[in-house]
Order: C-alpha cells, then structure tokens, then sequence
C-alpha cells in the first residue's frame, strides 16, 4: 500500500465551529511575514519568468529571466531586509538548502537579524521532479542546521508542491510546522505515517508572485490588497484569532518601484497595538500549546 492520499489526512472543520483561540498577551491576530531566498540555476530551465522566450523557444542559459532573479539576490533583498529589520519585525526566511552556501552574505544578514530558518527545498523546483525526495530534504534540512546551528522544525515546499509522501519524509526529518495547505486562516493538524504536522495559514492571494508576476497587477495592488485583507482579519479576531500571511520574494516587491508600498502596508498592520508580529514556529508552538491546554 502506498501513502495514504493527502486529502484524506486533513479532516474539515468550519471556520465558525472552531473553539476559540486566545493569542498571547491579549492580542488579537498574528501576522507574519515569509521571505523567500531561493537558487536558480543559469543551466536551468528557469522556475519563472518575467521575459518571454525569443519566438517561443526557451533558450538555454536564459540570461534575461536568471538576471532578473539574480538581482533580486543582490539588491532586491536588501531593501527587504531594510524594510523588516528598522520596524523590528520577525521574518520567516524560508530558504533553499543552497542558499547558505550561494549567497553566503544574504543568508548571514537573516540569521544576525534573528529571523527563523525553514526549510524551502534545497534548490528551487517542484517537489514532484525531485529523483529522491528523502535525500533532497536531509540535504536541506544539514544545510540550513549547519549554517544556523540548529535545524529547521518549518517548511514551505518550491511552489507549495507535494506529494503523496512529502509529509511523512518531513516528519521523519523533525519537520514540525508545514506552510504549503493555503486551507485556513488558523492552523490545521495534518497526520503522517509518524508524528502530526501542523499547517501554519500561509497564502497565494497576499502573496508577490501571484499579485505582480501572474496577475500583473500594478505597484500599488499589494498595499491594497493587503489593507483589504488586514481588516477583513482584524474584523473577524473579535470572535476568535485570525493569522494573516504575508509572503515577499526579493526580485518582486524588492525592486525599487515597488518596495514604498510592502513598507506603507507593515507600517499600516503595525499601527495596530492588538496585533502580534510572529514566525512560522511561534505560530505553530502558539497552537500546539492551545491544543494541549484544551483546544480540541
């Protein structure tokens, strides 16, 4: 038997008839941000695009699209990196295994700023490609404790993509808290062939690739976008906690006619008192804790 299909280990449960969920000190919604840090390989077909190819033949190196990530790497980030250190915000860096070693000097500006590691696959490509899927994570998973001293206990698979067996490869690897289930706006527990994972709310709507790189949307639509979605939240909090999600890749909103609107929309979530900036494991180790105090 093989392992069991993935929508079967999710059971459904209403927004309105969960329990309600008390947020540390009284606050009422978490928010957290994901940046991704990700290695595309110039011999690579690369994961997008922003250039079409010469009469529709991809060409191989692709230096236009590669460059196009690569700057990003080099400037975009840190504007980033500017935006979330000066408000003090904690940043979930989710990053590919190779990273460390690629752009030793982006991934050092994340572990001195104190932003959680966790895991994005070792380079960037769809889980699904993958010839030995245990390897690719064990390999992530040293890279990212080598580097940061301890390993990552979250994870955001290369395009949220999984298979029938990602969960129980990263539950083996001590994988505790999984961003790839956009399901819900609070978290989920999700059975492997071990230990539970926890689904932490993450998002492809507040999210920079899919506003600017597949929508195509104008600079300002993520400050938009995320003002709608914030309040939405917040309105909601009232009745039981609510977790936003926030996800930013440095060749997108680190670009410089772009970057005011990420700050005008931290600054704006950050003007509220009542709301807790946190990680991917301070959300995750939040729930648990609500589970074994009581939360069903």
């Amino acid at each position: 038997m093989g392992p069991r299909p993935l929508s079967d280990r999710i059971p459904y449960q209403a927004i309105v008839d969960r329990p309600k969920l008390t947020l540390p000190d009284g606050k009422r919604m978490a928010v957290w941000v994901i940046l991704n840090a990700e290695e595309w390989r110039i011999e690579r077909a690369m994961p997008r695009t922003v250039l079409p190819p010469p009469m529709g033949q991809p060409l191989l190196p692709d230096v236009p699209n590669w460059s196009w990530h690569e700057y990003g790497m080099r400037s975009g980030f840190w504007r980033q990196w500017q935006a979330l250190t000066s408000r003090n915000i904690p940043a979930t860096f989710a990053v590919n295994g190779s990273v460390c070693t690629a752009y030793p000097r982006v991934a050092s500006a994340a572990k001195d700023a104190g932003w959680e590691f966790m895991g994005h696959g070792f380079q960037q490509g769809p889980m699904h490609k993958l010839d030995d899927q245990r390897s690719a994570i064990r390999h992530t998973v040293d890279a990212i404790a080598s580097f940061w001293g301890k390993p990552p206990q979250s994870w955001e698979s290369p395009g949220l993509t999984e298979t029938d067996e990602t969960l129980d490869l990263l539950a083996e690897h001590g994988i505790r808290y999984v961003a790839d289930w956009v399901i819900d706006d609070l978290p989920e527990t999700i059975d492997t062939s071990s230990d539970p994972i926890t689904t932490i709310p993450y998002t492809v709507e507040t999210n920079d690739i899919t506003v600017y790189a597949l929508q195509q949307h104008r600079s300002d639509e993520l400050l938009k976008r995320g003002i709608d979605q914030f309040d939405r939240l917040y309105l909601e909090s009232t009745d039981n906690a609510r977790i936003m999600a926030i996800s930013i890749h440095p060749y997108i909103t680190g670009v410089p006619h772009r970057i005011r609107y990420l700050e005008e929309l931290l600054d704006y979530i950050g003007s509220y008192q009542d709301i807790a900036w946190m990680t991917a494991s301070e959300i995750g180790d939040w729930y648990r804790d609500q589970l074994s105090t009581g939360y069903p």
